[in-house]
This record gives structure tokens, sequence and C-alpha cells, in this order.
């Protein structure tokens, strides 16, 4: 549908099952992109652990759903908060493949949420480490290979409809998504001669594993129960239900092909209407 065949994409933070990254390369793949996934690969620390990465036997698990789909695709371990692992991460791209063409900053952490005069420094930092600093250093290093290539290419920026309206106990993950789009525009303007388009995608809610843990995490907050949180939800969504994975996914698809040859610069609502500014 897209004319995706042959093109190389990259997605970060795709290592994890029923996220939104898994959904954005199996869509990829099924468009016919040889596929990058790329998650940290193994728990670091109280900020990363085991139960919100990506860990490299489910990379390698996502990877063997992806060749189904008749692609070819490689898993390569990568912390965004570091530039080398970026740079090795673009290297390994194109050493197998021999080019890139799609960038998808996806990875980010939205499960460190505190009060904001409780909130620690090294919350902060590590949600702007992932969600902002992560997503400019793989923009850097791919920005450079694409110039080197001269055929222009697409950097797409999970943002999220926090990088639109606030959200409490999120002050940190709120303004990386605020900045996150700040990053799309100035990126924007500044490739756009060498014919690399930049755009973000703003979902609201999705329900993935991350989405579980914050809905018990808001609902507690709210004194609402799980079930009643999810259908406030719902109620207030102008089309009648949550997000799904897949409905990013196809964003994604979109603004990576070329039929957005003429779009850059935006930060895309995949909200159900929800959110429109």
């Amino acid at each position: 549908m897209y004319n995706l065949k042959n093109k190389v994409a990259i997605v970060t933070g795709s290592g994890r099952h029923k996220g939104i990254g898994e959904a954005i390369v199996l869509k990829l793949a099924a468009e016919g992109c040889s596929i990058v996934i790329s998650d940290i690969g193994q728990a670091k620390g109280t900020e990363f652990a085991a139960e919100h990465i990506g860990a490299t036997d489910e990379m390698n698990e996502i990877a063997e759903n992806c060749r189904t789909l008749g692609v070819e695709v490689i898993t390569v371990a990568c912390d965004v908060r570091v530039e080398a692992d970026c740079e090795n991460l673009i290297a390994q791209t194109v050493n197998r493949f021999g080019r890139l063409d799609i960038l998808v900053n996806n990875a980010g952490v939205g499960y460190i949420m505190e009060p904001f005069t409780e909130f620690k420094e090294s919350s902060w930092d590590a949600v702007l480490g992932v969600n902002l600093k992560g997503a400019f250093l793989c923009s850097k290093h791919a920005a450079i290979q694409m110039q080197k290539q001269a055929t222009g290419g697409s950097i797409i920026n999970i943002a999220s409809q926090a990088a639109k309206t606030g959200f409490p106990f999120a002050a940190a993950y709120t303004a990386s998504k605020h900045g996150l789009v700040g990053l799309t525009r100035s990126n924007a303007v500044e490739l756009g001669k060498y014919k690399i388009r930049v755009n973000a995608v703003c979902p609201n809610h999705i329900t993935t594993g991350l989405g579980h843990w914050q809905n018990k995490f808001f609902s507690d907050k709210l004194g609402l129960s799980y079930d009643d949180y999810l259908q406030a939800i719902v109620d207030k969504n102008p089309l009648g239900r949550t997000g799904q994975a897949e409905d990013i996914a196809k964003a994604v698809a979109f603004l990576s092909s070329d039929e957005a040859a003429y779009i850059t610069g935006e930060a895309m609502n995949v909200s159900g209407g929800e959110e429109y500014h």
C-alpha cells in the first residue's frame, strides 16, 4: 500500500511484546521494509528494571515474527542515552543493509511517575535521557548517514498527547515529549534541504504493557477502580474507544512513505479526536 519495499528501517524501543514498537516493526515489515529491531537488551539499575525493558531474547522473538513476513531482520542492542551505542546502531544497519531510509525514535520511559515536589533528580535524568536525548543522538547519526546517501529519508519521533497537554505526576515525561516536538520542528527545518523529512506522532493513551502500568498508577491516584478508569478514558474519546498500537503503526507507515512526501515538521495527533491542537 505504501510502497516501502526494500526500504531499511530502524525502530528503537521495539523489543517488547505488545508494545507500540513491536506493532511498528510488524507493520513496516508487512509493507516490505528490511527491519532493525533495537532495544536496551538488558536491565540497568532501578530505573531500567527487567519488567520495563526489551531484553535480548524478546527482541529475537519479535525478529522471528517479522521474518515470517518475508523480510530481512537484525537486532541491535542500544542504550539510546549513549552516543557510541547510537553510532553503532547506525553502523550495524549500514553494514548489513547498505543504507538507512527510516528511523523511528520509539524508545521511551513512561513508567516513572512521581509528585512534582518529590520528583527525584535521578528520575528526571532517566526520563529525559531516553525520551529526548536518545531521540537527539539517534537522529543525529541517522541524519549523517542519510546525508551521505543523498537520497533523503524519514525520521519519525513517537511523542505523545503529553507533548501538547499537561498531566499530573508526569513532569519529566511531559517536558520530554514537549521537547521532542521542538526537536522535530527544528530538525525538519534544518534537514529539509537534504530531503530528510522529520515528523512526530502523538498518541493518546494506548494500553500496552506500559499502558497497563499507567492504568494502575492513575486509577489508584484518582481513587477509581481499574475498569472505571478505563471506561472514563473511553467516555471522553469522540470515537468511543482507547487507542491501539496498530493505530500508531499505521501512522508511522504513512509518514515513512512517499505518500507523505510533502509532510515535514508535523506533530500528528493519533488520538481518536481527544487531542486536536
